[in-house]
């Protein structure tokens, strides 16, 4: 059984550890790390899961990006990981499905990633043919999913970091 919360500051090392085991080194180079920089996460979104003796197992994040000239609001998800030895329990999907909800709730429109389309098109992602992401990131990694209605409807352009 897990426990889901609010990642709060006490959380922080034990998040970034978990994050360092599941990532290459060097993950802080991607494109969408330096979409981050600077930026606070969306702290309502962004969750842990606690085993049953209260071990961060899987952990996941938000960050609002602009899209576009007309700089349409979007959440950037990532990163989320499940600890090696909790993977295939489903507990990624727990954390996305329930953080989601939430986003949903608090009345974001629009949800983008860089990931495998074949993994997260259980969550409704799809290829973001009109959004790019800034270099070097591959086109088809480009992920989004509608929370509302219409919401990728007429956005285009290049995602960028909030300032």
């Amino acid at each position: 059984m897990y426990k889901l919360e609010v990642e709060n500051a006490n959380d922080m090392w034990e998040v970034e550890a978990l994050y360092d085991t599941c990532f290459a080194p060097g993950r802080e180079a991607l494109s969408s790390y330096r979409l981050r920089d600077g930026v606070l996460k969306v702290a309502d979104l962004c969750l842990v899961a606690r085993d049953e003796l209260g071990i961060v197992s899987a952990a996941i994040r938000y960050w609002p990006v602009h899209i576009g000239p007309q700089k349409k609001l979007s959440l950037l998800l990532g990163p989320i990981a499940v600890h090696p030895t909790r993977q295939g329990e489903g507990l990624g999907g727990l954390v996305m499905q329930d953080s989601m909800e939430r986003a949903k709730a608090l009345g974001w429109a629009r949800v983008m990633l860089v990931g495998d389309e074949p993994y997260y098109r259980r969550f409704g992602f799809k290829k973001l043919d009109d959004v790019q992401m800034p270099p070097p990131t591959n086109p088809d990694r480009v992920l989004g999913v509608a929370l509302q209605d219409g919401a990728w409807d007429a956005v285009s352009g290049q995602v960028q970091r909030i300032t």
